[in-house]
């Protein structure tokens, strides 16, 4: 049996679960949570092997963690579809999620997952690897950086925004330790591929990859993988992780997007 992922919950109300980016954890939705509270039961987990959750034991795979995600939300008494939203790594497992009957309506902010791997640029896996390392071998040195607006906004530009500058520092340190310890990073990394399926779900599906997501590049955002009643959006101002970008913004999305 799966060990339930670590979680934090706010608000009452209809479920709402939220899945963070690869390296990130539950925090990622800091600046979003109290927003969502106001309407919903939010429930943002840290995915496993990132956080507070201990990595799977055995092969990271869709399939393992699409069953790590449905144990987690059994043990919290959520036996029915529910409503999802994800960013990056937990927009491709929230449609995973979709395909295999969890989810009662998905939305995807920047979602991996639309394409093949293969079509993966080969800028991305150097990023992050870059960003692990410094996190790893200078702390303090990278912690004293992002204290710094300017530098916080470059640091920060690719994987997560080009506007960094309105990540408080707080935040974005917390983000750099994620990072650094992550046991389940490169596992999961290799793991995230084309979610087979996605053309045929007839849940509501809502997909917004920022005009500043300068991560996923136009290769990795395919429409065309979508059924066509999927909703397509491309906010001008978000980067690839906008919940600091934009956090009225991300809460109205996510919050008219899980509204059928």
């Amino acid at each position: 049996m799966t060990t339930p992922w670590f979680h934090v919950e706010q608000g009452q109300g209809r479920p709402l679960l939220l899945l963070h980016g690869i390296g990130m954890s539950h925090a990622a939705w800091q600046p979003v949570m109290s927003l969502l509270a106001r309407e919903r039961r939010v429930i943002a987990v840290d995915i496993a092997g990132f956080g507070q959750t201990p990595a799977l034991v055995g092969p990271v795979t869709e399939d393992a963690l699409v069953d790590g995600l449905k144990q987690t939300l059994l043990s919290l008494g959520i036996d029915e579809p529910v409503d999802i939203a994800g960013n990056s790594m937990g927009g491709w497992l929230a449609l995973a999620a979709a395909t295999h009957g969890l989810a009662r309506s998905v939305v995807a902010i920047s979602p991996a997952g639309l394409a093949s791997s293969d079509n993966t640029p080969r800028h991305i896996r150097p990023i992050f690897d870059s960003a692990r390392m410094m996190a790893k071998r200078f702390p303090r040195v990278s912690e004293r950086l992002v204290k710094i607006a300017p530098v916080r906004s470059a640091f920060l530009a690719i994987p997560m925004s080009i506007r960094g500058y309105k990540i408080p520092a707080d935040a974005a340190i917390r983000s750099l330790q994620d990072f650094a310890h992550a046991p389940g990073f490169d596992a999961t990394y290799d793991a995230i591929d084309l979610v087979h399926g996605i053309n045929e779900l007839t849940i509501p599906i809502t997909v917004a990859f920022g005009r500043l997501d300068l991560l996923l590049t136009r290769a990795l955002q395919r429409r065309e993988a979508l059924p066509a009643h999927a909703t397509w959006l491309k906010p001008w101002s978000w980067g690839h992780v906008p919940m600091w970008d934009d956090p009225e913004g991300v809460a109205r999305l996510i919050l008219t997007g899980n509204k059928s």
